[in-house]
C-alpha cells in the first residue's frame, strides 16, 4: 500500500471511531429522522453523511480511487454508464465541469451552441464556456423551459447565412429546468429537436442533473431520454446524496482520454471516493422510492386541503415541485411550527403567497399523517 492509500485508510478508520456503534444509538441521536421540502435529496447532516460513509468503507468490496481513477470511482462510472444506456462514463467533481467538458468536446470546430436562456449552462457557470473554451452560447426562449424546433431552425439558417460561416455545433438541453421550478421539456419536443439536429450533423447534449425524476412524471424511461443525445450529465449529489460529483456519459470514443482534460481543468481530485462512496446504494432503488415519495406527498396534500387551511397547486409539466398556499399563518411561522415536528420547509419572506415545496425521498421517513400534523399543528 503506498503512502497516500495508507493515509486515506487511516483517516477512514479514525472517522469510524466517532460514529454510533449501533442503529439504536444512531436513532437516539435523531439521525435520519427529518423530512425536508427544500432539497432534491435527503439533505444529509454531517453526522448522517459520516455514518453512511463509514458503512460504505466497511463493505468488503470497497476500494479507494487514486486521482479519480480506479476503485469505487471506476465501479460507479460503469454502473451509471449501464443505467444511462451509454458505452462509457467519467466522474467529474461538479456538474458545471461536466456540462462544460461535454459541449466543449462535442462542438469541435463548430463553436456555436444553442442553449436555453434559463439553463444552468447559460446562467450559472460564469461564462465559463465562452472564457475557458471559446464557445459562443446562443440563449433561446427566455422565461420558458425550452425553445422550439422552428426557433432552432431559424438560428441555424442565420448562422449559415452570415458573411463568415459560423455553424452551430451543439444543441444543449436541460431537463428538468431548475430555474423554471423543475419544469420538464416535453418528450415529443425533444424527439423532434434532437432528430433534426442529428440530421444536420449538430451534436446533442443533455443536462440531466435531475434526469431520474422524469420517468415518474412523463412515462418515458431514463434510457429513452438518453438515446436522443450524444452525451448526458447526471448529478451525484442531488438525488443520490453524495457530497458532490457528476457523471458524464457517452460513447467510448467520446469519453476516452477525458481524464486528461479533467485534470487540465483542475478536476482530477487525488481522492474522490469520500464524495460518492455510497451513491450507488441510492441509485439502485431511486425511481421506485421517488414514486413512493409522491404517493406520500399526495396523501399529505389531501389531508392539508381537507383542513380548509391549505391549497396546493401542481405545475404544468412539473416534476418535483408543487406550490402550497397557507391561510392564517405566515410562511416563517409555518416553517417554525413544522420544524418542531422534524419537517423542514424553505424559509421565505412573509409576503410570499405560495411556498414552493420539493418532493424527495425523505418523505418516506415519516408517515403522511405525521407530516400533515407538522403543518397543521396542535
Amino acid at each position: 500500500m503506498d503512502r497516500r492509500h495508507f493515509l486515506a485508510a487511516g483517516a477512514a478508520a479514525t472517522a469510524s471511531t466517532l460514529l454510533p456503534a449501533t442503529a439504536a444509538e444512531a436513532a437516539s441521536e435523531n439521525l435520519f429522522q427529518d423530512v425536508n421540502f427544500f432539497s432534491d435529496g435527503l439533505a444529509l447532516t454531517p453526522r448522517e453523511y459520516t455514518a453512511l460513509l463509514d458503512k460504505a468503507v466497511q463493505a468488503g468490496n470497497f476500494a479507494p480511487d487514486y486521482y479519480s481513477r480506479g476503485g469505487t470511482i471506476e465501479a460507479l462510472e460503469a454502473k451509471f454508464a449501464e443505467r444511462l444506456g451509454k458505452q462509457a462514463a467519467i466522474f467529474l467533481p461538479t456538474g458545471t465541469l461536466a456540462n462544460l467538458l461535454a459541449v466543449r468536446k462535442l462542438a469541435g470546430n463548430d463553436r456555436r451552441v444553442l442553449v436555453q436562456a434559463e439553463s444552468h449552462l447559460y446562467n450559472d457557470s460564469g461564462d465559463a464556456a465562452q472564457m475557458l473554451s471559446g464557445l459562443t452560447l446562443l440563449p433561446q426562449a427566455p422565461g420558458r423551459a425550452a425553445f422550439t424546433l422552428d426557433e432552432a431552425k431559424e438560428w441555424a439558417a442565420r448562422t449559415a447565412g452570415g458573411r463568415v460561416e459560423s455553424p452551430i455545433g451543439v444543441v444543449s438541453i436541460e431537463s428538468p429546468v431548475r430555474r423554471r421550478q423543475h419544469e420538464f421539456v416535453p418528450f415529443d419536443d425533444l424527439v423532434r429537436l434532437t432528430g433534426w439536429a442529428g440530421e444536420q450533423g449538430i451534436r446533442r447534449h443533455l443536462d440531466g442533473a435531475r434526469l431520474f425524476n422524469l420517468p415518474q412524471h412523463t412515462g418515458h424511461s431514463v434510457k429513452e431520454y438518453t438515446a436522443l443525445f450524444d452525451t448526458v450529465y447526471v448529478s451525484l449529489w442531488k438525488h443520490f446524496n453524495g457530497a458532490s460529483g457528476a457523471i458524464l456519459a457517452g460513447d467510448t470514443a467520446f469519453i476516452e482520454g477525458l481524464y486528461h482534460v479533467r485534470r487540465q481543468f483542475g478536476g482530477g481530485l487525488p481522492y474522490a471516493w469520500p464524495l460518492v462512496a455510497f451513491v450507488d446504494t441510492f441509485l439502485d432503488d431511486y425511481e421506485a422510492l421517488y414514486a413512493r415519495a409522491w404517493q406520500a406527498a399526495d396523501q399529505v396534500v389531501a389531508a392539508l386541503e381537507a383542513s380548509g387551511r391549505f391549497t396546493a397547486r401542481r405545475l404544468e409539466n412539473g416534476t418535483s415541485t408543487f406550490l402550497l398556499q397557507a391561510r392564517g399563518i405566515t410562511s416563517a411561522a409555518l416553517a417554525e411550527r413544522a420544524q418542531k415536528h422534524g419537517v423542514l420547509l424553505p424559509r421565505l419572506p412573509d409576503e410570499a403567497t405560495e411556498i414552493p415545496l420539493q418532493v424527495n425521498t425523505s418523505l418516506l421517513r415519516k408517515s403522511p399523517e405525521a407530516v400533515a400534523r407538522a403543518f397543521l399543528g396542535p
